[in-house]
């Protein structure tokens, strides 16, 4: 969430309350939310004064009651006045609570802060293309979608798995299966033996604080599902656990950048996706993800975003499959980011680009949310530290870009060369029927 402290601080008359502003309107809102924050602030502030100053005035009557009970001159009145004061007290200080509360529950939902760097925009078109790499792939055939493919060579089937599942699940068989574990393991040692990420497998379910921590909960809720029974939900993305593994914890300095690497099956209802994607495996409610997150020093977190920009294209790069980088402008940006990169790969079958990572610097948004916090070696106060992730990749959607860029003319799929020594030496998936 947003520092408070930050959000009243006045720099040469100018309040950062009025940046924020310019912030949320940025984002496509009216800004008012703002004007909501000064009043309940302003609220908590007066209930605090007002309950200090009756506080005192408590202290005061207790003394004046017990010096006169020790000279004998104790009367009801005194006591009576002692009561009120009680009273008043406690009234007051329910009162501060529940203004601190409402403050707290709308910093819950309110964005966090925009980069400097994030252009202006008011929806994914004003997105602005940064960079691309290679070339769209030339077919000199029609190129068929990724699901026509596996359902002709049998080897993904949506069926089945609909039959037992329900909409957007699917069963992986045969090589469709072999290929997506190929990708998790190449994915896996990418970013660990060559961008020195430590491999994590984290738990697949989470508290609620955990969801908190990284401003899944409140404002999402409804695309996680319960654990029925229990404070347990089925992790929407590793970037859950990974980030909330030093929650409440306080690091050394020289122990920053914290990296880590997990793949993990994610669980998403989609709740507000309905109508899109409906027909393949781009949105399915379960799907393999490899994670990458960083903790980093504030001073640090730019260079380490762009890092892990780089680390999530080298897959892509490796893979040999042409994409573009598109950085989102403030209309399309996530509500935790303070300023994030995508990828997108081009499908020759889909004749378009489709995001396949999405890299994310969520300054100290999500650290203040999970209290953690790093001390410098120089000495001083805590300081929240900067998390980080990107997916290094969706795996489901580069079993889609292998799929739909290999394609062959009569239906079978090459295996990228960097993959063919995890499916034991097998370089094609065979046609299916006609």
């Amino acid at each position: 969430m947003i520092d408070l402290k930050w959000f009243t601080f006045k720099e040469d008359g100018i309040a950062n309350s009025e940046f924020y502003r310019k912030d949320l309107i940025a984002r496509g809102g009216s800004g008012s939310e703002v004007d909501d924050l000064i009043k309940l602030n302003e609220l908590r502030k007066e209930s605090i004064r007002a309950f200090d100053e009756k506080k005192a005035e408590q202290n005061q009557a207790s003394k004046d009651f017990g010096k006169a009970k020790k000279e004998g001159v104790a009367d009801d009145s005194l006591l009576k006045k002692m009561q009120t004061l009680s009273q008043e007290v406690k009234d007051l200080e329910k009162k501060s609570l529940e203004a601190q509360e409402e403050i707290v529950k709308l910093l819950e939902v309110l964005p966090n802060r925009l980069s400097n760097f994030v252009p202006n925009g008011k929806s994914e078109d004003d997105n602005v293309l940064t960079h691309s790499h290679g070339e769209k792939r030339g077919l000199n055939f029609k190129a068929k979608e990724h699901w026509e493919l596996g359902e002709s060579n049998e080897t993904i089937d949506f069926e089945r798995a609909g039959k037992i599942s329900g909409a957007r699940f699917v069963f992986l068989r045969g090589d469709g299966a072999r290929l997506e574990r190929a990708l998790i393991q190449f994915m896996l040692d990418t970013q660990t033996e060559e961008h020195g990420y430590e491999e994590v497998f984290p738990p697949l379910i989470v508290g609620e604080n955990a969801l908190y921590g990284t401003s899944n909960f409140p404002k999402f809720k409804e695309d996680v599902y319960k654990v029925e029974g229990k404070d347990g939900y089925l992790i929407p993305t590793a970037e859950v656990p990974l980030t909330n593994m030093y929650a409440e914890e306080i690091l050394k300095e020289e122990d920053l950048p914290k990296k880590f690497a997990a793949y993990t099956p994610c669980f998403r209802s989609e709740a507000g996706s309905y109508g899109k994607d409906t027909k393949g495996l781009i949105r399915q409610h379960q799907f393999n993800k490899v994670e990458v997150v960083k903790l980093s020093k504030p001073e640090d977190s730019n260079d380490e975003h762009l890092k892990l920009l780089a680390d999530a294209e080298k897959i892509l790069k490796l893979l040999d499959l042409h994409y573009q980088v598109v950085e989102l402008c403030s209309g399309d940006i996530s509500f935790g980011a303070t300023r994030c990169f995508d990828i997108n790969v081009w499908l020759p079958g889909q004749e378009a680009y489709r995001e396949i990572s999405s890299c994310s610097n969520f300054g100290d948004f999500q650290a203040r949310r999970a209290n953690i916090r790093y001390k410098a070696s120089s000495g001083g106060k805590p300081q929240f530290v900067h998390t980080l992730n990107g997916s290094g990749l969706a795996v489901g959607r580069t079993l889609v870009a292998v799929y739909e860029n290999y394609q062959q003319e009569d239906g079978s799929i090459l295996i990228p060369e960097v993959l063919q020594k995890y499916m034991n030496g097998k370089k094609i998936i065979p046609a299916g029927r006609v």
